[in-house]
């Protein structure tokens, strides 16, 4: 585990950017599973400022998780990348790999799953991507594995239909076999309050195990956290 702490949210976006770039530039072609969220949001807006002229042919994207809702719903991880990357720069629509939240959730389990094994390398006879994008939640979740539902990182299919704990919102989520079987996974995580989570998942302290984010142990050792000093008082 590699923890790379910078000082803002922004600053956790450059060189969260700048590692990207630092991994791809030996590749003809490259696979990343993007996460949701607030961190994401920043760091596609830095990419989609300072490295837009790059050759973004060789990038193919997927989702690591995505809502059950339409692509132009403002919920949408697919719809955010979209606005803050993708409309951006010059990426080849055959280069997007979404996870169609429109469908019937578990029918695009399946689907992803298919996707997944037939456009991905395969390592340990498991899909693989080059990197992982992950965040964690307040309460310890990555992707839409939630800690209520913790026994979903170990299901034997790809991808599997998570339920949000609160909302009741389902989700599409890839499952912990990928995840771990990933070259690189990277957390990207910011803010006061992942202070408490962070402390206790890298730490790993008291009952760190009931935390989805802390299963997250990549076969390749290539495991790095981003965070802003915010997150990381407490350490």
């Amino acid at each position: 585990m590699k923890l790379h702490i910078s000082k803002t949210k922004n600053d956790v976006a450059q060189d969260f950017a700048k590692f990207l770039m630092d991994l791809a530039s030996d590749k003809k072609s490259i696979t990343v599973a993007l996460s949701g969220g607030s961190t994401p949001k920043i760091v596609f807006d830095y990419l989609a400022a300072n490295y837009k002229e790059t050759d973004w042919s060789k990038f193919h994207f997927y989702w690591g998780d995505e809502r059950c809702v339409l692509p132009t719903d403002e919920q949408s991880n697919y719809k955010m990348t979209v606005d803050h990357l993708f409309s951006k720069i010059q990426l080849p629509e055959a280069n997007i790999h979404r996870i169609l939240g429109e469908n019937i959730p578990e029918a695009e389990a399946v689907r992803y799953s298919k996707e997944l094994e037939e456009t991905l390398a395969s390592e340990n006879e498991v899909p693989q991507f080059d990197l992982v994008i992950l965040g964690m939640g307040d309460d310890g979740h990555t992707a839409s594995i939630f800690p209520h539902e913790i026994g979903l990182w170990d299901s034997e299919n790809w991808c599997e239909v998570a339920t949000h704990p609160e909302s009741g919102q389902q989700r599409v989520s890839i499952t912990g076999d990928v995840i771990n079987n990933a070259k690189t996974v990277a957390f990207l995580v910011t803010g006061a309050s992942k202070q408490e989570k962070v402390k206790v998942i890298i730490n790993k302290e008291d009952n760190f195990l009931d935390y989805p984010a802390s299963l997250v142990s990549p076969q390749s050792g290539e495991l790095h956290w981003f965070m802003d000093e915010e997150a990381t008082l407490q350490l």
